[in-house]
Parts: C-alpha cells; sequence; structure tokens
C-alpha cells in the first residue's frame, strides 16, 4: 500500500475517503465502506486519512503509523479493495479532513461518530466539540458523508451537485504560465499559506517545461517526453492499489490533457514574446507543427492504451477459460475416480456374495448330510421299536380273550343302567366276568384313532405289571372291548370333587395317592426296552380301589419312546400333540417334541389339584401368587381341617417346579419328585399311626 504525506496531491478520480485512528469505529467505519460504497463505483479504491496533530504532541513515528493501517491493509486485501494510505499533519482534525477533500475533490468520506471518535481520545477540547459535527456541516456539496456509529449510518448527507472537474491533479496551468513561477501556476490542493512546507512531485517535470520554452528550437519529442515522464513521476509517488485496467485508463486522460494544456501555455507563451524577437513567426509555427505532432503522438498513445486493454481484457478471458477447463478437468477426474471407487465396491460386493452363495451351498450340503445321517438313524430306531413290539406279541405273558357273548352277558347287552363312565375312548361299562366284579371299556365305531389306541393299550398293559397300575384282565380284539379289574372308589376326579357326596380324602391320604402316582409313573418311564410316556395323565385316569390304592389308567395315548431320547437332551418329535389341554406339556404342544418330562408337566398339575381340589385352568399361577403373597392357606381344599400348612407349602412348591414351563426347570421324577412325595407319604402314615395309638 502506498503512503502519501499531506504534500501529497493526489488523489484518483470517484475517489472515497475514511478517516482512521486507533478508536474501534475506525473499524466500523472502514467495514461500512467497504460493504456499502464500493459495490455503487467503478473504482475499487479507498483513501484512507489519519491526522497527525502537532500541538499536542500526538505525532506518531513511522513504526505506530504502520501498526495503525496494517489492521486495514489486511482487511482491503481479503475484500480485494485497493487502499491508499494518506498522513495528514495539522491541529484541527476537522479543518484537515475538510481542506483534503476540497483540494483533492472527494466524492465521498466517511467517519466515525464523535461519541467514539477515532480521534476523540487524542484531543484537549472541551466535551462539547464535536469533529464530525463540524466535517457535517462544512462538506462541500459535490461530496457525501457518513457518520458511522457501531456499523449503523448515525447522520448522512448526499451529494448536492456533481464534481464539475474530475481530472488528475496537477490542475491546469494559467495563461501567465511562463512568467509565473511554476510553483505558483499550478493549482496546488495545499493552501498557499502552507506552500512553504509542501513538496510537489511535479516540481522535476515542471521545470523540465519551463527550460525547454526558453529555446525556441524545443523538439516535439522531447516536450512529449518530459510530460510522460512527469506523469511517471506522479504515478511513482502516488502509486496505489489501483487494477491494470483503471491505471492505463487514467494514464491515458492524464497524458492527452496535460499534452493539450501545456501545449495551450507554450502557444500563450509564444504570442506574449512576439514583441520582443524577431523569429516571433518562426516560433508559432514550430509550436503548431508540434501540436499537431503531439496530437498525433497522442492518438497514437491513446489507440495503443486501447489495445493494451482489449488485449488485457483478452488474457483475462483467456486465464477464465483456462481456469473452466481445469474445473471441467477436476470434475471429469474426480467422476472418474468415483466411478472407479464404485467399480470397486460393486466388485467387493460381487465377490461377498459370492462367499456367501459358497458357504450356503456348503451348509445345504452339510445339512443335507445331517439329514441323511437322522433318517437312517431313525430308520435304525424303527427298526429296534419294531423288533420290541415284536417281542412283546411273542410274549408268554398274553391277555385272555374273550367273545362278544361274554361281554354281552356280562354287560346285560350294553345296558344304560350299567354304564359307569364315558370318555374319548368310548363307554365303560360295569360286568361281571367269571364271578368277578370288572370295568369293560368298549370302542366306539366311529373313533378315529380307537382302534389304534386300543392295539396300544392292550400292547402295553399286556406286558406291564405294577401294583399302581390298572390290572388288563383280558380283551375281546374283533369288537375293540378291553376288560379290566373294577375300581370301586371310581376316580380321583371324582373323590377330589366329591361327586355322588362321597367323604372327602384326607390330607394323609392325599399324600399317599401322590407318592403312588408318582411311583407307577417313574415304573412307565424306566421300562425296557424303550421307555413309556403316558401322554394323558390326569385326575380322571387314576382309579382308587375299595382300599383307597391308586393306579393309572387309559394308557392308550402311551408311546414307546427309544431310550436315547428319554432324557431332557434329545427329544422326539412327535406329528401332533396328544392329551387334555391343561395338563399338555407347553412345550411338547408348541414343538411336538415329547420326552419324560412331558409327563412330569402334567404330574405338578395333578398334584396342585390334590391339595387344592380345584380346577386346572391357570392353578399355577394361583398358587404362585399365593405363595408370594403369604396367603397359600387359603388354597387348600376347605373339606380338610387339620392340614400341616408347612408340609403343604413344600409339597406346592414341588408342585410348581413340576408345572414349569421350560422342561429344562423342571427336576427328575426318580431322583427328586419321588423322594420327597415317598417322604411325606411316610409323615401321614407316622401321624395317622400316632393318632391311633
Amino acid at each position: 500500500m502506498a503512503r502519501h504525506s499531506s504534500e501529497d496531491g493526489y488523489t484518483p478520480v470517484n475517489s472515497t475517503v475514511v478517516a482512521v485512528d486507533k478508536d474501534k469505529n475506525s473499524n466500523y467505519a472502514v467495514r461500512w465502506a467497504v460493504d456499502h460504497l464500493f459495490n455503487t463505483i467503478n473504482n475499487p479504491n479507498m483513501i484512507l486519512v489519519h491526522v497527525r496533530l502537532k500541538n499536542h504532541g500526538g505525532s506518531h513515528d513511522n513504526d505506530e503509523l504502520n501498526q495503525l493501517f496494517i489492521p486495514f491493509r489486511g482487511y482491503c486485501a481479503r475484500k480485494g479493495i485497493s487502499m491508499t494510505e494518506v498522513v495528514l499533519d495539522d491541529t484541527d482534525i476537522a479543518k484537515a479532513i475538510l481542506d483534503y477533500v476540497n483540494n483533492n475533490l472527494v466524492n465521498n468520506i466517511v467517519v466515525g461518530s464523535s461519541s467514539k471518535s477515532p480521534f476523540a481520545r487524542s484531543l484537549k477540547f472541551t466535551k462539547s466539540h464535536d469533529v464530525a459535527a463540524s466535517i457535517l456541516k462544512a462538506t462541500p456539496e459535490f461530496c457525501s458523508i457518513f457518520v458511522i456509529s457501531k456499523g449503523k449510518v448515525q447522520s448522512s448527507r448526499p451529494a448536492q451537485r456533481p464534481i464539475t472537474n474530475t481530472l488528475v491533479p496537477p490542475r491546469t496551468p494559467s495563461s501567465q504560465f511562463i512568467h509565473q513561477n511554476i510553483a505558483d501556476a499550478v493549482q496546488d490542493p495545499i493552501p498557499r499559506g502552507d506552500q512553504r512546507n509542501a513538496r510537489y512531485p511535479y516540481d522535476n517535470s515542471f521545470k523540465a517545461v519551463r527550460e525547454r520554452n526558453k529555446s525556441p528550437a524545443l523538439g516535439s519529442f522531447d516536450l512529449l517526453y518530459d510530460f510522460k515522464q512527469a506523469n511517471g513521476q506522479r504515478n511513482s509517488m502516488g502509486r496505489s492499489s489501483f487494477s491494470d485496467d483503471a491505471d492505463v485508463g487514467s494514464l491515458m486522460m492524464g497524458s492527452i490533457d496535460l499534452g493539450s494544456q501545456n501545449f495551450d501555455a507554450i502557444g500563450a507563451s509564444s504570442s506574449s514574446d512576439e514583441s520582443h524577437s524577431p523569429s516571433a513567426r518562426d516560433i508559432e509555427a514550430e509550436m503548431r507543427r508540434l501540436k499537431l505532432e503531439l496530437k498525433q503522438t497522442m492518438d497514437m498513445y491513446s489507440s495503443a492504451c486501447k489495445e493494451a486493454l482489449n488485449a488485457k481484457k483478452k488474457a483475462n478471458e483467456l486465464n477464465q477459460w483456462k481456469m473452466e477447463e481445469a474445473r471441467r478437468f477436476e470434475e471429469a477426474r474426480s467422476a472418474e475416480e468415483a466411478a472407479l471407487a464404485v467399480a470397486e465396491m460393486e466388485k467387493a460386493k460381487c465377490r461377498a456374495a459370492i462367499e456367501a452363495a459358497e458357504k450356503a451351498q456348503r451348509m445345504a450340503e452339510l445339512e443335507a448330510q445331517r439329514r441323511k445321517q437322522a433318517e437312517m438313524k431313525a430308520r435304525r430306531e424303527s427298526q429296534e421299536k419294531d423288533r420290541a413290539l415284536n417281542a412283546l406279541v411273542q410274549n408268554d405273558v398274553r391277555y385272555r380273550r374273550y367273545s362278544i357273548e361274554e361281554i354281552e352277558e356280562a354287560t346285560l347287552n350294553f345296558a344304560n343302567n350299567r354304564k359307569i363312565g364315558e370318555g374319548g375312548y368310548g363307554p365303560v361299562y360295569k360286568g361281571t366276568l367269571d364271578h368277578t366284579p370288572v370295568a369293560i371299556k368298549v370302542l366306539r365305531p366311529d373313533a378315529a384313532q380307537g382302534k389304534k389306541q386300543f392295539q396300544q393299550e392292550v400292547e402295553v398293559l399286556s406286558s406291564i405289571r405294577h401294583p399302581n397300575m390298572v390290572l388288563l384282565l383280558g380283551a375281546c380284539p374283533e369288537y375293540g372291548c378291553l376288560v379290566y379289574e373294577f375300581m370301586d372308589n371310581g376316580s380321583l376326579e371324582d373323590r377330589l370333587f366329591r361327586r355322588g357326596n362321597s367323604q372327602a380324602l384326607s390330607w394323609r391320604k392325599r399324600f399317599q395317592i401322590a407318592a403312588e402316582i408318582a411311583t407307577a409313573l417313574s415304573f412307565l418311564h424306566q421300562a425296557k426296552p424303550e421307555p413309556l410316556v403316558h401322554r394323558d395323565l390326569k385326575p380322571a385316569n387314576i382309579l382308587i380301589d375299595r382300599n383307597y390304592v391308586s393306579k393309572i389308567s387309559d394308557v392308550g395315548l402311551a408311546r414307546l419312546v427309544p431310550a436315547s431320547v428319554a432324557d431332557t437332551v434329545t427329544q422326539y418329535h412327535m406329528t401332533s400333540a396328544a392329551g387334555t389341554f391343561c395338563y399338555i406339556d407347553p412345550e411338547y404342544q408348541q414343538t411336538g417334541k415329547l420326552t419324560t418330562k412331558s409327563d412330569v408337566y402334567s404330574l405338578g398339575i395333578m398334584l396342585l389339584q390334590i391339595i387344592t381340589a380345584k380346577s386346572p385352568m391357570g392353578l399355577a399361577h394361583h398358587v404362585s401368587r399365593a405363595l408370594d403373597k403369604g396367603t397359600f392357606e387359603d388354597m387348600l381344599d376347605p373339606t380338610v381341617p387339620d392340614w400341616p400348612v408347612d408340609e403343604a407349602i413344600n409339597f406346592a412348591k414341588l408342585s410348581l417346579k413340576c408345572a414349569e414351563l421350560r422342561k429344562k426347570d423342571r427336576p427328575d421324577l426318580g431322583k427328586v419328585i419321588v423322594p420327597e412325595l415317598v417322604r411325606l407319604r411316610s409323615l401321614g402314615m407316622d401321624n395317622e399311626s400316632g393318632s391311633q395309638s
């Protein structure tokens, strides 16, 4: 940035002056001028004026001035604004700025508000002194003034008329140019009273003109050279950060005007010397020739300037085209890289898909191999089952065969008064065979699964014997009739709900029945060569004889489970769940996978019914809540007055463990359930013997 002292008279056409100091409002003034003025003018040049006071010790050395202008230089450089720095030495800030505006024909002036004026801190005037107000009142009519406070316009006044002469200094000399001192002939922007301290950057150029005017043999080329040299010196002294186009235009205009004006001055001088020299006509002719040559030279210079402007414009266009091509090339390169990246991603996805397909194929092969092995294993187990059934069929212990006539005679032709019950299999009749009371179960003709269940029950009951399993006396296979021993006290369900106004079971008999059922069920699960799962264990299928000995009946739904799947690790898959809804194992009902733990769930629900005599629907939930709330005693069968509550609670907790939803959470029948129930039965027997004694 070029810096000028108060003696420099150079101010560009259409200029804007901003008064600056160390105050913060100087920053507001500069920023406001850049944002609001330099968007509307053609000459993006800013003149920063700083007044250096003389009589108050406020002068700054070069380092301080440099520090003052550094922030504005950086800001203008970022905004692309050319900046000129001017330092004025005076005792009055407002007068110094107004003189500079008047002498340099400034178009716009921007100052900070006087309340926080950039100059107020360095002044020693009274508080009523207002620099901004003084400048606002005395600003010439051709200049617009803006007073800025905190980034906003506090007050302003637009120009009243345009500037009549916008040419750059030096001003046009008067007609007495030859007779006056060259410093007096030029209209200097500094007041005449201060000319003794002024330094003019044009002195050397005008001295050259003056010296050549003394010689009548002055050549036209020398005169043009002197003017061009003067213009060059002026530009070097007042150099700013104009754009190249503005520099060339200003130089062209200044050269033309100076040439014509100085030539007029020389013409006037020659006419004044005509009476003093006999060769005045020759000098006048020489002047005309010089004027013509100067005009031609200036025309050529103007043409050269125009060509330079056109060349620069073309260079700018070429540079812009080059930048556009570079941008397009960069976009194309970026698009190519993006396409390559997408291609790589697609390749990676393709490779991943191929690997996944290969992995899936390998898994499918392994699955097919496992399925083949499972089929072979199932085939072997089926063969083993067939061999076991054949062994049962060929067993010497066979059931007695009854004819249909014997069955009809025993039941009085299936009379209704002999009917003692009915189940899913068919009606049950009471009869007498071989002078022994028996129960005869007759298969219904429309029972779809009846024949299968009939064969199953015959095979199971004819091959096993246990004190707590109903004894099969014989059968009539042609008509689907099964002959059992007669149980005088009916089913456990009838006794729990006291059907027929029967006497309530004592808690001792209930513990005894629970232990007997668990023992018989454990016997079925340990059957050889393969375990048996009852699948329909419930109080209705538990029969009680005259001595209140309980026995498991209705094994028509029992299944032979291979020994390898009798535990809880491996499971035997069934195509459809069988049994009564409330007693069916939830996992067996959902998955069809049958294990011995399925009977444990049914046993748990039945044990809860034995001590509560309540419906099985939601019974486990109700008992669990009663235990949590401490109201379990209210859940016990009220027909039994002397419940041992503590033992009943242990009984209920064991039953709830048996009725867990997940089979892996249910206890082992032979190791946990049977021993605990046998202990409770022994407790009841001891208590009963003690009370009798």
